[in-house]
């Protein structure tokens, strides 16, 4: 998927970053996925830096292209004690589209200012039309507190539901069980 630049939700998309996005039946099939597809290899070797986020999902709502990838794999009990992903996905409204993109910088500033928020970054699939985000967060509490608490956030919610931007959405929470990355030097990428 491609990323939105700036300060990672824009218009303009940001041509240094590419997301991956995949669901595995258990760890066993993710790592030997990550460890042996020949097309991941091949972007990895093109890659300057490369971030692995293993997540668990705890509690998912909503469709994906007419599906729920993360439902079935949601079995176990949120722990406080870990670090929190969040995802959202949505599919805009043609007819919604300017009235959206109009209100993503005060998406932007609400998500910048959040307390616990350790990154953010937009991602889709299909420019302007199908976006998702991808959060980090010290917490299920910051997560609970932005979403629920933050008058800039609950003013976008209302916007959304009010003039129905939206033909299809997706709001999934997961476990951070590992966030792991390496950095090429100069000389390896020559």
């Amino acid at each position: 998927m491609g990323t939105g630049g700036g300060n990672g939700f824009s218009l303009w998309p940001d041509f240094s970053t590419y997301a991956f996005l995949g669901v595995w039946k258990d760890q066993k099939y993710a790592d030997i996925f990550l460890d042996q597809n020949e097309l991941l290899q091949d972007y990895f070797s093109k890659s300057k830096l490369v971030r692995t986020i293993k997540m668990l999902p705890v509690k998912s709502h909503g469709l994906w292209n007419g599906k729920n990838p993360f439902k079935d794999q949601v079995d176990h009990q949120s722990n406080p004690d870990f670090p929190v992903a969040v995802i959202t996905r949505a599919t805009l409204r043609p007819s919604r589209l300017l009235s959206f993109w109009k209100s993503v910088p005060a998406a932007s500033a609400a998500i910048e200012k959040a307390a616990g928020v350790q990154y953010f970054k937009g991602i889709g699939e299909w420019p302007f039309v199908q976006q998702a985000t991808l959060s980090l967060w010290d917490n299920f509490d910051a997560v609970k507190e932005f979403a629920y608490r933050s008058k800039s956030h609950s003013d976008i919610i209302k916007k959304t539901r009010s003039q129905q931007w939206y033909s299809e959405d997706l709001f999934a929470r997961f476990h951070v069980l590992s966030d792991t990355g390496y950095i090429k030097s100069e000389r390896q990428l020559r």
